[in-house]
Order: C-alpha cells, then structure tokens, then sequence
C-alpha cells in the first residue's frame, strides 16, 4: 500500500539482532513520544470545553442544558467510534493515524472558536462540532495501544503502556489552565480563547508528530519486536499476517469469549470509576457539607492517585511475567474495602485519603483490562479491540454512571428501581459501587484463569525455543 497510513515494512537490511536491541531504545522513544505528547494534547482541545462552561454561560446565556447537549455529542460518538474507526485502522500506520486525527479534533475545535467569535453561541453546530470532535477523538487510545505493542517487547508491554496512560492524566489537569491563561494572555479574557489557544497548541503538535518517528521496527529493515527480545512469536499474530480484516475481525473479536468478558469488566470499573469521579464533589457537599474549597479538591486527590496508578500497576504485571488480568482483580478487591472507608468517612482527611487511594486502584484495572486484551488478540487487532472495551465503558458504564446514579443520588427524583428494589439516596449509590466491583472481580477471576494458561504456554514455548538454539550452537 502507498497511501500515507500505509505501515511501509522493507526488506530486512541484516542487521545484527543484538545492534537491533541497542538503537531500539532510541528508535521506540520516538514513536511512544509521538502518541504520549498527541494523546495528551487531544485532552487539551477535550477538557478545554469543562473549564469554558461558566464563561459560556456568563458570556453567551447558554443553559445548563444546552451544555448537557453538547457534552452528550461527544460522549456518544466518541463510543460508537471507538469501535467503527478502531475496525479500520488496524493493520495500519496508527501513529500517523492519531496525529493526524489530532490535527481534525484541533479544527473542529477552532471553528468553534471562530463560529463563536462571529456568530456568537449557535447550539446546533457546537453539537455538531463537539460530535465531530469525539469522533476525532475515539481511536486516540486504541491506536497509541497499537504502537506501543508493536514495538514494546511483552516483558515491558505494562511498564510502557502504563507511562502512556499518564498522558491522559497530565492532559487532563492542564487542560483548564492553559485554555484560561491562553484567553487572558491573547484574547483578553475571552472565552473564545479556550477554544482557539489550545486547538492552535493541538494543530502544531500533530503535524509534527506526523512526521517523527516509525510505527512498527520493520519499517527500518528490522526484524519483528519479539524477534529482537528473543520472545515467541504468538500464533495468531503470523496467522494474521495473511488474513483479510473483516477475517481478523470475526475470527479474533467476535468469536473471542476473552474480549467479551473484558469489556463487560470493563462497564463495571467504569461505573465505580466514573461514579466516584464525577459524583465526588458533589456527595461531600450533600451527604458532608465540605465547603466549597473542600469539595473540589476532592478531584485533585483522586487524580493524582490515577497518576500513580498509571506508573505503576502496568509495571507490577511485567514483573507478574505478564499476568495483567491479576493485578487487575487485586485491585478491585482492595477496592472494596477502600469504598467502605470512603462510605463512612466523616473528615476533610479522611475523604481525600479514600479517594488517593480510589484513582491509585481503581485506574489499575482501567489500564490493565487494555494491556490484558492486547494478549488475547493479533497486533493487526489491538485497535478493534481496546476500541471495543471502550464502546462498552461509554456507552454502559458512564452512561448509568452519570445519568443511573444522577437518578438515584438525586433527592427530588424517585429513585431507581432495579429488579424490583427502589435504590434512592447516597447509601443506595454505594450499593450499586459494591454490586459493580462483585461483578467485576467475577469477570477478571475468569479472565486470570484464562490468561495464565496463556502466559505458561508462551513461557512454555520460549524454553523450547532457547533449547533449540543451545542444540543448534552444540
């Protein structure tokens, strides 16, 4: 293939395996900085729109509501295509792929910038800007998921994709401030600026990520990653190499019990996730009375306890020898009794300690459920696949997250009846916190039992392999 997101593979040139694994380094950094730096700038030209929301109520009257509409054109068709765009760009250069989406997210968001600045609010077409931004969007992770496991050698698959997954992080709590101090400084002031100052950051960053750096080692006449590492083959991904991708697609995600299981797994972690993220602020205000200071710092303490799950859990599962799904249900374990400390938390300290430990939990399974399925699928379906789990988490796990437990927590609604039970109320919140992480430890207990015979039967695979080689130098 000749188009510009075709993976250009060339003819090994014989370089010697051990002067592979020493410029290998040099040459990874470059496509994992390409897809951390591009995946943290789409939180810039993401989260911009949270932190415009007052001013845009101020400025332009827009409602309370209108907002609500907007927001719910991203969350949908960023679900949707995780899955529909994650079918097509596997199999292909998904490093160029995110950059460039990087640059469309970026235009859509500076059009509504300019829409803004000359027409002023037009509700119709920020939805469907902002819709088109979520499509945009979609395939960021899934597609830095795909570079990584091309180059990433699955002893270090964790480590590496667990650093990626700060980006999201570091985006994310920039986002706000360097769209405001971006209005203030060339806009004086205006909330035009925290669309176009960002978008403007976003187009530059993906332009030149388009150009740096390779997807795959064998764009440089290398040989295959696990070629380098002295790692088995997997036998799916040299069967995949000859396959069609609507044949990948039915043979290795549909039919794949193990990705179902995950992303059903996956609704459950992102409704605890999700549920405890967005409700936080206002559950110590109610069920608390925390002032107002106290109740937004409740999301400073639990993301930097994402921070820290982001760097580490993908790291424990490479020294676990790759047992990703296992660290994962150790977490949601521990989970549990973190909820209930949280649950019966009383003070300032004792809220902002639960919720550290909550993002340093709970964002492990998040991340691990990724790396876990990148193990039960060929490299050409990394993309479908993650896409999928993330279909699943939008579209089920925040939606009742946001909206189930808006209906139950909210006291002038009537509650929620579920399978004949009314759930009303914040301890009726917590109920459906322990309901999802009892279904979810079931899932991922399946899955480790799954994963294990996997990773004996690589590790099997790569003895036999070492001792032919012996055999062959004697």
């Amino acid at each position: 293939m000749s188009h510009p997101f075709a993976i250009r593979k060339i003819p090994p040139r014989g370089i010697p395996l051990s002067v592979q694994r020493k410029l290998w380094l040099g040459q990874f950094l470059k496509a994992f900085f390409v897809v951390f730096v591009t995946y943290m700038a789409m939180y810039l030209v993401r989260n911009n729109f949270k932190a415009a929301q007052p001013l845009l109520k101020d400025e332009f009257g827009l409602s309370t509501l209108e907002l609500g509409y907007i927001g719910l054109a991203f969350s949908v068709t960023y679900g949707l295509g995780k899955t529909l765009l994650g079918y097509f760009i596997d199999g292909r250069n998904t490093k160029r792929i995110i950059s460039f989406l990087l640059v469309c997210a970026s235009a859509s968001v500076l059009v509504m910038g300019l829409v803004l600045s000359a027409f002023g609010s037009i509700v119709g077409v920020f939805v469907v800007l902002w819709g088109l931004n979520g499509v945009f969007q979609s395939v960021g992770g899934p597609a830095s998921y795909s570079t990584i496991s091309r180059w990433a050698p699955r002893t270090q698959r964790g480590k590496f994709l667990g650093f990626w997954n700060a980006s999201h992080n570091i985006g994310g709590a920039l986002a706000g401030g360097l769209a405001l101090w971006g209005a203030h400084a060339f806009f004086g002031g205006h909330v035009v600026g925290m669309f176009v100052f960002p978008a403007l950051i976003g187009l530059a960053i993906g332009c030149v990520g388009f150009f740096v750096g390779k997807d795959d080692p064998e764009e440089l006449g290398w040989n295959r990653c696990e070629e380098i590492f002295g790692e088995a083959v997997e036998e799916e991904n040299a069967t995949a190499e000859t396959m069609t991708r609507w044949s990948i697609f039915t043979t290795y995600i549909l039919k794949n019990p193990w990705i179902w299981i995950l992303c059903v797994a996956n609704v459950f972690v992102y409704v605890v996730r999700i549920g405890i993220d967005n409700w936080a602020p206002l559950y110590v205000t109610e069920a608390l009375h925390f002032d107002a200071v106290d109740a937004v710092n409740t999301i400073f303490y639990f993301e930097i306890g994402a921070l820290v799950a982001s760097l580490l859990w993908g790291y424990v599962s490479d020294l676990l020898k790759g047992r990703r799904a296992l660290v994962g249900l150790l977490c949601m374990v521990l989970i549990v009794f973190v909820v209930g400390f949280y649950k019966d938390a009383t003070s300032v300290g004792m809220v902002n300690i639960s919720l550290f430990g909550l993002g340093a939990l709970i964002f492990g399974p998040q991340l691990l459920i990724g790396v876990s399925l990148v193990g039960f699928v060929p490299k050409r379906a990394v993309s479908v696949a993650n896409g999928m789990t993330g279909t699943f988490a939008y579209l089920f796990g925040d939606s009742m997250a946001k909206i189930g437990l808006a209906a139950i927590a909210d006291p002038e609604s009537d509650g929620l009846t579920v399978f004949g039970h009314l759930l009303h109320g914040w301890p009726a919140v917590f109920t459906v916190f322990y309901a999802a992480l009892g279904l979810g430890i079931l899932l991922l207990a399946i899955v480790t039992f799954g994963e294990e015979r996997r990773v004996r039967a690589l590790q099997a695979a790569e003895r036999a392999g070492r001792s032919v080689a012996q055999t062959e130098k004697v």
